[in-house]
């Protein structure tokens, strides 16, 4: 298959997709038409959205959307009275899936536990009592600092079935970044873990709990511990209860509260340029809606399906997997630990033993795998998974290659998505009735009218330019936590009244779709832009190379030249010759203004426990800033490693 070329689906997969059957109910044609119709007519869309996700009303809405207070305010569903977890788990019961799984959560040391949705609300309505027995109601922010966990998931939906706002923290965050957190959102309870595997090793996540609250000065009155590994640990009585003690003996009935579908149902905290978080503040409305629009008509999830997204609950992806496919009574996966421990084929063993229908990851996790099992043999049966899922990072060509050919035989589509936190989803995806070229991002999520705009916002085809949405959607951040004029300030203010998302996108003469990398990594050579994700996709392509991490590089003359850190796979030693054999490549590839000033070589790049590679950390020490938060890093070592490189680099520029 040659990168111009098309892959097609099969006929099979089209005609039983979700998709198909919303296309035949509504008398359209292709997808193409159908996402055409829902950009024209969004009041349409939006409207008949709900229906087919099933969602229930409380009190159905009388108005589609309020834009009275402009585009950058709109108001969703005005007039109704909904509840996400009465959606997404009392509902399931009530209509006869009390026996049905929910999920499933396994242990790195093998531990498994599973509960059926009627299992899920007796737990949710146990904790929710408990919740309003010490005093939390509508609007209060529950923070939860532990990884995916049966618990976790329980006390983020109950928080939310009563009212409250859910916060999911970064399980490997450490003390000051959980607090910070803490006090942003003034959470009077925090709900922990005593600790967890990675690795084999055991993360003491209370202790760390501990620190965050004395950091958080007096915010929070309770900490909930859920046990997981019966840890020694300190202990503070009066703050103090485990998960299971607050739970025994509550009433296993509890009633939702009815919410405007406008009110917080999550605060999802994402970095900011200035270092202070950012609080995206995601609606009932939204919450329920963008979730289940992806999963359904994109990832055609449905009753019986088991969704997998190598994730964490402190990451979007994480509450998006157990939204969206609850609504749609599906079950999903949640995995402790690392994606190669205790041996390198436990993806594949896991998919196989649990049958993943939908499975999703980050393009480094991808590489990962490929290096780690880079031809999959007959041990294990693949054949369960009918859609892949990649986001969070561009994903290269030979790494879509290996997803689409080697794992699913050229069988099921690569479903690559770009969006973020602050719209909860997608804003460009396909769906698995379309064609695709290798790496494509398709084109608009339905009811999404993006584009991509110059710096003049103009719209702009063939080179790279800003993803933009031209239109609000219900699942865009209500503002930002407290901070309205930021919200204003990041996201509608390089284009009035456009919401500026700040990846880079380009368009090709076919009308498909690429995401190639954040607008803030771009390169600059000689006044011309390039996506680092672009030279990476080249560089990724020669056969020595297992990873690669490009960056801008000050130049007196050019602006910026460009620099690849990069790691080799085994059987590969560095060498000058092999230095200008990757240069030579991209040069060959994109030109020779284009041509790498410099191939270093590196043991590691740093990356986050979900797999993405933190070129902004890299820069920053390169060009000798501070490298920024770090807590996220899966691997802190390489960090070292990184500044005695740049150190050396530097000397050696002098010369």
């Amino acid at each position: 298959m040659k990168e111009s070329s098309l892959w097609e689906p099969p006929r099979e997969l089209i005609h039983s997709s979700n998709i198909s059957m919303i296309m035949e109910s509504e008398g359209i044609k292709s997808y193409s038409d159908f996402v055409r119709r829902s950009i024209q007519d969004p009041k349409w869309f939006w409207r008949k959205l709900p229906e087919w996700l099933g969602i229930e009303w409380f009190k159905e809405p009388t108005d589609i959307v309020d834009l009275s207070k402009g585009v950058e305010w709109a108001r969703w569903y005005r007039g109704g009275r909904v509840n996400l977890t009465y959606n997404i788990v009392d509902k399931i019961v009530k209509t006869g899936g009390s026996d049905r799984e929910a999920f499933t959560w396994v242990g790195e040391d093998g531990s498994k536990k599973s509960l059926t949705y009627g299992e899920l609300k007796d737990e949710v309505d146990r904790f929710s009592n408990y919740l309003r027995e010490i005093g939390i109601g509508k609007g209060e922010v529950v923070s939860i600092y532990a990884p995916m966990l049966p618990e976790s998931i329980i006390a983020m939906l109950s928080a939310i079935k009563i009212g409250a706002i859910a916060s999911p923290i970064f399980s490997g965050f450490a003390p000051r970044a959980v607090a910070d957190r803490i006090i942003l959102g003034e959470s009077r309870v925090l709900v922990t873990v005593d600790g967890y595997y990675r690795r084999g090793k055991i993360i003491n996540l209370k202790r760390l709990a501990d620190e965050a609250v004395d950091l958080s000065k007096g915010v929070v009155d309770r900490v909930i511990v859920i046990r997981r590994l019966g840890l020694d640990m300190d202990w503070f009585d009066e703050r103090d209860e485990y998960f299971h003690n607050a739970v025994k003996g509550k009433r296993p009935s509890a009633e939702p509260e009815e919410m405007d579908p406008e009110d917080p149902a999550l605060l999802l905290f994402t970095s900011g340029t200035t270092g202070k978080p950012k609080g995206a503040v995601i609606s009932h409305a939204g919450s329920l809606l963008k979730p289940g629009e992806d999963q359904y008509i994109n990832y055609d999830v449905r009753q019986g399906d088991k969704m997998w997204w190598i994730t964490d609950i402190g990451w979007m992806m994480g509450p998006w997997q157990v939204i969206g496919s609850q609504l749609l009574g599906a079950s999903h996966l949640m995995v402790e630990g690392a994606i190669d421990y205790p041996d390198k084929d436990r993806v594949w063993r896991l998919i196989d033993e649990y049958r993943v229908t939908q499975f999703g990851f980050a393009a480094t996790v991808a590489r990962m795998l490929k290096k780690l099992t880079p031809k999959i043999g007959g041990e294990y049966d693949l054949s369960s998974i009918r859609t892949f899922g990649n986001t969070g990072e561009p994903i290269d060509y030979d790494t879509w290659m290996w997803v689409m050919f080697e794992v699913g035989k050229g069988e099921r589509p690569l479903i690559n998505i770009s969006g973020g936190t602050e719209v909860f989803g997608g804003l460009v995806l396909p769906s698995p009735v379309v064609p695709l070229k290798p790496t494509t991002v398709w084109g608009p999520s339905p009811g999404v009218n993006v584009d991509s705009f110059d710096d003049n916002g103009t719209s702009i085809r063939g080179a790279p330019g800003y993803l933009v949405v031209k239109n609000p959607i219900p699942s865009m951040t209500r503002g930002l936590w407290r901070e309205p004029e930021r919200y204003i300030e990041t996201y509608w203010s390089r284009f009035p009244g456009v919401w500026y998302h700040g990846d880079l996108a380009v368009i090709d003469e076919d009308g498909f779709w690429y995401i190639i990398g954040r607008a803030d990594d771009v390169i600059k050579v000689a006044g011309k832009r390039i996506g680092p994700a672009e030279i990476e996709t080249i560089v990724n392509s020669h056969e020595a190379v297992a990873e690669s991490a490009c960056i801008g590089w000050p130049h007196e003359v050019k602006g910026e030249v460009i620099v690849c850190f990069v790691t080799l796979k085994e059987g590969y030693t560095k060498s000058s010759e092999l230095e200008d054999q990757i240069a030579d490549l991209v040069a060959s590839s994109l030109g020779k203004p284009f041509r790498p000033h410099s191939i270093i070589f590196v043991e590691d790049l740093p990356r986050t426990r979900s797999g993405k590679i933190m070129r902004r950390v890299i820069k920053n020490i390169m060009t000798g800033r501070d490298p920024g938060n770090v807590v996220t890093l899966e691997n802190p070592e390489s960090i070292d490693y990184i500044k005695q490189v740049a150190k050396e680099f530097k000397e050696l520029m002098k010369k």
